[in-house]
């Protein structure tokens, strides 16, 4: 069995200030940021308020969100099975996480896995590119359904249209480019060429030798994007589409758990500030986008909920900032220890590796 290509590492300088930054961005944001919103002690008698029925709906939601993940790897992955696909998405998410610059390793994690379960480069490259763009889809898309959901209720301003239409005009351009290099390799090979530039430069800077035939390999991928989509799409989509709307409706509960009514901020809000959240996850400041991402929930929420509520200012503030930590630590934090867990499945589980078959023309 051939083994694992090792991720390339980072300079321990460049990963010393990683940590750091990470560090003061987390530690500024919980020590001075979100304390300057509500009280902490004000949070906590909101979130140990919870009755159990709504804690128990939290969970089973929370579990059910764990769960859609899985079907959009084993549709993406022809042959992974579903026991697989759990094994995977928990151990690269908990160390995406979890670590600065998490995301990189965590790839080359998910890459290790997939190799010692015999699937070759060109199935683990098809598989990262079509989920990816898949997810990517979908973060573009959510925002511009939420906003026409809000324009129909009367809830929209002009500045959330300009947004919208703008996430539109993105949106619309990558779905004409995906579908043109779909739809002509000649297309697909000037991507390749055009994107050869550069990452050769990046390569060189990083004394890293640079790679030719992008072309080729763009005219090659697009023949097997093509099969597992024309096969495949819909399942992608739907379990893509699930994925995302399960971890909203953990949002959801989380926020009418504390006390929020839907007449404070609506479920159409909570889905808005949701969405563009989603797109603030993105970013890859600190891992899993702790801190940025709660005070951008924060925020959005108190904004949207802002003269619709009876209770007292800091009261509803308190609730809204227990909502966003009860999400944040039932889909960020509990994944933590899970994916821990099922690394050692991984270790453990001598009956799944397999050698990895020879192919022909991967693509790089």
């Amino acid at each position: 069995m051939s083994a694992p290509r090792p991720a390339p590492r980072s300079h321990p300088a460049w990963r010393a200030l990683q940590i750091l930054v990470s560090v003061l961005v987390v530690g500024g944001i919980f020590a001075f940021a979100i304390p300057n919103v509500a009280d902490y002690g004000a949070v906590w008698r909101a979130i140990v308020a919870m009755r159990g029925l709504e804690i128990s709906s939290l969970v089973l939601v929370t579990l059910m969100n764990l769960v859609t993940y899985w079907p959009q790897q084993t549709a993406a992955m022809p042959g992974l099975k579903i026991s697989q696909a759990a094994v995977n998405n928990q151990s690269s998410t908990s160390i995406a996480n979890t670590l600065p610059g998490g995301g990189a390793i965590a790839v080359g994690v998910s890459y290790a896995m997939y190799r010692s379960w015999g699937f070759p480069n060109s199935a683990i490259a098809l598989s990262v590119l079509v989920t990816g763009i898949w997810n990517m889809f979908m973060k573009l898309g959510l925002p511009i359904v939420a906003i026409a959901i809000l324009a129909v209720q009367g809830g929209s301003t002009a500045g959330l249209l300009l947004a919208a239409l703008i996430g539109f005009a993105v949106l619309l351009a990558a779905v004409v480019l995906f579908a043109l290099m779909l739809r002509k390799e000649a297309f697909a090979e000037r991507i390749g060429d055009a994107l050869s530039a550069p990452v050769n430069t990046a390569r060189r800077l990083v004394r890293r030798v640079p790679v030719d035939g992008w072309g080729t390999r763009a005219v090659r991928l697009r023949r097997q994007v093509v099969d597992l989509v024309e096969d495949r799409w819909l399942k992608l989509t739907v379990s893509t589409v699930v994925s995302h709307l399960c971890l909203w409706l953990v949002l959801l509960l989380a926020t009418r758990a504390v006390g929020i009514s839907a007449r404070e901020i609506t479920t159409a809000e909570v889905l808005a500030v949701f969405a563009f959240g989603r797109l603030i996850s993105a970013l890859p400041i600190t891992p899993g986008g702790v801190g940025i991402v709660e005070l951008g929930y924060i925020g959005g929420l108190v904004l949207a909920g802002r003269g619709a509520t009876d209770v007292p200012p800091d009261v509803f503030r308190a609730q809204v900032t227990a909502a966003v930590l009860v999400f944040r630590a039932l889909t960020y934090g509990f994944q933590i220890p899970l994916g821990g867990l099922t690394y050692l499945i991984w270790r453990a589980k001598k009956s799944w590796l397999k050698p990895v078959p020879p192919e022909e023309g991967a693509p790089g």
